[in-house]
């Protein structure tokens, strides 16, 4: 054996051993760490067996890579780098990594996990460079930087969205029924939310509705279709409008239903509402902004009107979205998912719409345990078209997706995500709003 074969041999060697010591801590966790020498692309996720789940490294190189320097990203940016794979439930892979806990080896275990990783860095080439990840310029919350922010997350592809959302496109938490099937039922959850929307917001034939962060028109579609209504769409992505506006004149709505691309900031050429909903918009905002967004939204309405906004919002254990330099924070959803994005926690954002604008608060619904349904059922169908979403928008993408919404899902069944609508109205002219003493929308229409 040559000289450069010794070497290469005891660098697997290492590596094995690494993952077997790291795996010792892992023990129970229904999670294994493999050294697999195939470097080839193109790993998909080849089962979803909910209880386990196994790490492909792909060699030496990535071992190192993965470990050193140690950072809250290492793992995510391995994965979007195709340094290692996740076959089998991606949920076990996060909640084992909840559990790691590197103080239950021995010490020399210890000594020889940092031995052996300093000896594989030396002659460890750089990964692949990340081609998505958000470099955005300008002042935070600018208009500009947000239309940037947006397009960067919304622009990968209507494509690539189309395989795993429902056949409307809504982008934003699905209302189910117990003992739903999610995967099977989104269709259904996703048209009970816009339909649960509209009744709350007492949508009447002829009423004009605006909807802030339209989306590919999933609301203003509904709405005009099912109740009648004029529907005005805003958003800052091109892509949405112009597809949004499609959907419309195929479906003989475009002389009731329109989307444009427009700032939240820069409503009043709209003219007045009755009736202003902002579904799956407020992530984008930024708390230094979010008296402007609910003045806007005030502005909007006609005397009297009602404004439905839904939202992420923080949870049990506050998960930040913003800035946050410190080196043991983690940059993954700022640099290849929502850049700029942050989140409130509900009772934050209910008082700064009470304090910022005369809005009466009408009801509050959390919704977390369903978002956790439709992250599951998103994540499944992605998987489930697995290829045709590579062919759409990459590799790189698609594995960002997947692992961004299996911890979202994860983030949302522990309570760290939450999800609430909250229904305001705008008071009339002799004072609060006039409505019924319970509440309107608890019986869908018609029955």
């Amino acid at each position: 054996m040559t000289a450069v074969e010794t070497r290469v041999d005891r660098r697997t060697t290492m590596a094995r051993a690494i993952l077997e010591i790291v795996g010792e801590a892992l023990a129970g966790s229904g999670l294994r760490l493999v050294l697999d020498d195939d470097t080839t692309d193109g790993h998909g996720p080849p089962n979803r067996d909910p209880k386990t789940a196994t790490i492909r490294v792909h060699g030496p190189d990535a071992v190192a890579r993965l470990l050193w320097p140690p950072t809250p990203d290492s793992f995510a940016e391995a994965y979007l780098r195709g340094d290692v794979d996740i076959d089998g439930h991606v949920m076990t892979a996060l909640m084992a990594a909840e559990r790691l806990d590197l103080r239950r080896l021995s010490a020399a275990d210890l000594r020889r996990l940092l031995r052996w990783t300093f000896e594989l860095r030396p002659a460890t080439p750089p990964g692949r460079r990340l081609e998505r990840v958000a470099r955005l310029s300008g002042t935070r919350h600018s208009r500009a930087r947000d239309m940037a922010a947006v397009r960067f997350h919304y622009d990968v592809g209507e494509a690539f969205y189309s395989l795993w959302l429902d056949r409307r496109l809504t982008y934003s938490c699905a209302y189910f029924d117990a003992g739903a099937d999610p995967a099977a039922e989104l269709d259904a959850a996703q048209e009970a939310k816009l339909d649960l929307v509209c009744r709350k917001l007492d949508l009447q034939r002829g009423d004009r509705l605006l909807d802030i962060g339209c989306g590919w028109g999933s609301l203003i579609l509904y709405a005009a279709e099912r109740y009648g209504v004029e529907a005005v769409g805003v958003t800052l992505s091109q892509r949405q409008a112009d597809e949004a506006n499609r959907r419309a004149a195929e479906a003989k709505l475009a002389d009731r239903v329109r989307a444009e691309v427009r700032d939240y900031r820069d409503l009043e050429p709209l003219g007045r509402f009755d009736k202003v909903a902002s579904i799956g918009m407020f992530e984008h905002v930024g708390e230094a902004n979010v008296p402007t967004y609910f003045r806007s939204a005030f502005e909007a309405l006609r005397p009297g009107g009602l404004f439905l906004n839904h939202g992420i919002a923080q949870g049990a254990k506050p998960v930040r979205w913003g800035p946050d330099l410190r080196p043991t924070a983690s940059h993954f959803i700022d640099r290849y998912v929502f850049p700029d994005g942050e989140l409130l926690a509900v009772d934050r954002a209910m008082t700064i719409a009470h304090h910022d604008t005369p809005f009466e608060l009408l009801d509050v619904q959390a919704l977390r345990p369903h978002y956790a349904l439709t992250l599951e059922a998103w994540v499944s169908r992605l998987e489930a078209n697995w290829e045709a979403a590579v062919a759409a928008a990459g590799e790189e993408v698609a594995r960002t997706w997947r692992l961004y919404m299996s911890a979202a899902r994860r983030g949302f069944e522990s309570g760290d995500l939450d999800v609430a609508q909250l229904l305001f109205a705008r008071p009339g002219p002799q004072g609060p709003a006039e409505r019924p003493v319970r509440p309107w929308w608890w019986t869908p229409r018609g029955e």
